[in-house]
């Protein structure tokens, strides 16, 4: 699991790195939960509990956000990628090519 471990030792991670962690970790605790609730809806027969499970799904959602949210308000990398596609109507795939003005080559298909 992702929020199981550091991939270097603590005493040589910094404060914010280790924030980071904590909150990256937590973000992907959070729409893992919001996924489980959503299938278990999906796959519920009753009505009541359905409505249930909805709410907790909405719940980690919010729970998502907040840290989305502070993630932005701490790191400038996150703030500048967040600012840069969240909340537009742009096309997410092709945003890049117009902000970089970069293509990614086309692979070439190996001849049988």
């Amino acid at each position: 699991m992702s929020s199981e471990g550091l991939h270097a030792p603590r005493e040589r991670l910094g404060k914010k790195t280790l924030a980071m962690h904590q909150a990256i970790a937590s973000l992907i605790e959070e729409l893992e939960a919001a996924d489980w609730y959503r299938q278990r809806a999906d796959d519920c027969d009753d009505a009541a509990l359905k409505k249930i499970l909805l709410h907790n799904m909405r719940e980690e959602i919010e729970h998502a956000a907040m840290v989305l949210e502070w993630l932005r308000r701490n790191d400038a990398d996150f703030a500048r990628e967040l600012g840069e596609y969240l909340f537009t109507g742009k096309d997410i795939a092709g945003h890049e090519e117009q902000v970089t003005g970069a293509t990614k080559p086309k692979t070439k298909k190996k001849k049988k």
